[in-house]
This record gives structure tokens, C-alpha cells and sequence, in this order.
């Protein structure tokens, strides 16, 4: 298994497959810290560039996922990665709570310890769902969102693609939150937001404006 990135939230994934008993032929990638050591916490290999991956992926498998947060950033090396032959996939605790029923959790997703998918909830690829995140019945998460620790969902609710809700926030029944918004931490949803903004506040309200994301989606 190939984790993409080998800083901060890089860290939290590695323990996910601590915890699953898969730390076999486990490496990390990271071309920016170029004078980084080579080993992470001595143990696990740190790779430098795409010839080293394509080897990698040639004697342990193609199977990645992506150890970095920023949803746009991480859409752009899931495309990279599946360009050089890589599998992305999912690493999701054994600590999470998902229920038994109509649950759907995309490909590529990291799910953390203490996160509650009720019955017919769904996300969508490439997801963060951080720690004591909770999920109630027949919310619809879209692709590269990220759900930072205790945020609530709350029945129904629908949240675009891109978006990042922030620590603490609640989002009410039915509410339905647009792509590429970010919502401050703490935060109580009370009203549909829009594309392309960040809201903040209790209720929230939206305080400003941002570009509309560009990837040749």
C-alpha cells in the first residue's frame, strides 16, 4: 500500500492500518520535502519520485490512497496516481461505527476512529471523514469533501463535492450545502448555502465569495 504524502494527516492514516493489522510492504510518497529523511519513524519507506512508485506498485501492487487533506489537491494526485497504474482505495477504521443498511462509501476514502454512517447515508470518492464525525440517515456526501472532527449531519442533508465542513459544525435536516464551500468550525447550518463560498457562525452566514474550482471536471 502506497500512502500519498508523509506529513500531518499522512500520520492518521498509517494508524488506520495499524489498527487493521496491514502494515505489510506499507510506503509513503512525497516529491516536495526532497531533503526529508528517507524512512518514516525509521520503519517506513519514503519515495521521491514516479519511477520509484512504478517499481513499487510493480513488486507490491498498485493499491494507494491519499494522505493529504486539501480536497482539490487530493483530486489532482488521484489523477496522477491511476495516470502511472494506481488502484485507489479506501482505508476505513475498525473503529468506525457503519451501519447495515444502504450505506455506500466511495472509493479512495479515509475513514477515521469513532465516525457513525447511519443507515442510508453515502459518500462519495476521495472523502476525509475525520474522527466523531456523524453521519444521521440519508445524508449524501458528494466526491472530495472533508468532514473535520464532531461535525453532524443531520438526516437528509446533501453536501457538494470540494466542500470542507469545519470542526464542531452542524448541518441541519435537509439542508443542502453547495460544491466548493467551506463552512468554519463550530458552525450551525440552518439555511441551503451555495456554490463557491465560505460561511461561518451560528446560524452561519455566508461572508464571502471564492473562485469556482478549475480541473477540467
Amino acid at each position: 500500500m502506497l500512502i500519498i504524502g508523509a506529513k500531518g494527516f499522512a500520520k492518521e492514516v498509517l494508524e488506520v492500518f495499524h489498527q487493521l493489522n496491514q502494515l505489510d510492504n506499507i510506503a509513503f510518497y512525497d516529491d516536495v520535502n526532497v531533503d526529508s529523511e528517507h524512512f518514516l519513524y525509521g520503519l517506513f519507506p519514503i519515495l521521491k519520485n514516479e519511477n520509484e512508485v512504478k517499481d513499487f506498485f510493480n513488486k507490491y501492487g498498485n493499491d494507494f490512497t491519499i494522505g493529504i487533506g486539501n480536497p482539490q489537491l487530493r483530486y489532482v494526485l488521484m489523477k496522477k496516481f491511476i495516470s502511472i497504474g494506481g488502484n485507489m482505495v479506501s482505508s476505513i477504521s475498525n473503529k468506525a461505527i457503519i451501519g447495515s443498511y444502504g450505506v455506500k462509501i466511495g472509493n479512495g476514502c479515509n475513514v477515521l476512529d469513532n465516525a457513525i454512517f447511519s443507515n442510508g447515508s453515502s459518500v462519495g470518492k476521495g472523502c476525509i471523514i475525520y474522527y466523531n464525525v456523524t453521519l444521521t440517515h440519508d445524508c449524501e456526501v458528494g466526491d472530495f469533501v472533508e468532514l473535520s472532527p464532531g461535525v453532524t449531519l443531520l438526516g437528509s442533508c446533501k453536501i457538494g463535492s470540494f466542500s470542507q465542513i469545519g470542526a464542531n459544525a452542524t448541518i441541519l435536516p435537509k439542508i443542502k450545502i453547495g460544491q466548493n464551500v467551506i463552512i468554519g468550525a463550530g458552525a450551525v447550518v440552518t439555511k441551503d448555502i451555495p456554490d463557491n463560498c465560505v460561511a461561518v457562525g451560528l446560524p452561519s452566514k455566508v461572508i464571502r465569495n471564492l473562485e469556482p474550482i478549475n480541473l477540467g471536471l
